[in-house]
C-alpha cells in the first residue's frame, strides 16, 4: 500500500506539471514517466534564488518524507523546517560544510527518534531521499548535508534548534529555487552490478 501511495504522488507531481526534464543517462524510456524522470533529474544545488518556497510546495515536500518505507512501519522521523534568517544563519555559522545555508530561503532538517527505533537513521534516509526527489519535482534545487554520524554536527544541530532527547539530528537539507544551471551527473557504472553471486 505504502509503494502504491508513492508512485501516486509522484503520478500526481507530474500531473501537475512539476516534472519538466529527465537526466542524460536515462534516455527516452523514461519520458512520462514522473518517478524516474525526478530520479534522473536530481542533482544537488548549492545556489538559490532570493525567493521565498511557497508553503503549499513545502507541504508537498514533507508529504513526501512521510510516504518514505519505514522498517515494521515505525516512522521515527520528526522534520524541522527552517525558514527563519535568524535560525539558518546560525546553523551555517556553525556547520561549515552547509555555509550555502546563509543563502538558502529554507532548510528541512531530518531527524529520528532514536528510543523508538535503532534504526532510525536509514528510515530517515528513505524520507530524505524523497523530500530530495520532491524537490527536483517542483522545480526546487536541494542538497544532503549530513549531520548523522558527525558528533560536532550533531550537537550544532541539536543545540540551534533545541532537539529534545532522543531525537538526533541526520542531515540538514538546504533547499530553494536554483540560482544557475545545474546538471545531474552520470553515476550508473555497470561493474558495480553482480547478478545471482558477487
Amino acid at each position: 500500500m505504502k509503494r502504491k501511495s508513492n508512485w501516486l504522488l509522484v503520478g500526481m507531481l507530474a500531473g501537475l506539471g512539476f516534472v519538466e526534464c529527465c537526466g542524460p543517462q536515462a534516455g527516452n524510456e523514461t519520458s512520462g514517466n514522473g518517478a524516474l524522470e525526478a530520479i534522473f533529474a536530481r542533482k544537488s544545488v548549492r545556489t538559490y534564488q532570493d525567493r521565498a518556497i511557497e508553503p503549499e510546495k513545502m507541504d508537498l515536500l514533507l508529504r513526501a518524507g512521510m510516504a518514505a518505507p519505514s522498517g515494521r512501519d515505525i516512522r521515527p522521523w520528526e522534520f524541522v523546517v527552517v525558514n527563519d534568517r535568524a535560525v539558518l544563519d546560525s546553523l551555517a555559522a556553525g556547520l561549515p560544510f552547509a555555509k550555502m545555508l546563509a543563502h538558502a530561503p529554507a532548510a528541512v532538517v531530518i531527524c529520528g527518534d532514536s528510543a523508538r527505533s535503532f534504526y532510525w537513521y536509514l528510515d530517515c534516509s528513505a524520507a530524505a531521499q524523497n523530500i530530495l526527489l520532491a524537490a527536483e519535482a517542483q522545480g526546487l534545487g536541494a542538497v544532503w548535508t549530513a549531520a548523522y554520524p558527525y558528533e560536532e554536527r550533531m550537537e550544532v544541530v541539536t543545540r540551534v534548534l533545541g532537539l529534545p532527547e532522543p531525537i538526533l539530528p541526520l542531515c540538514v537539507i538546504p533547499m530553494g529555487y536554483p540560482a544557475g544551471e545545474e546538471s545531474p551527473k552520470d553515476k550508473f557504472d555497470g561493474s558495480r552490478i553482480h547478478y545471482n553471486r558477487y
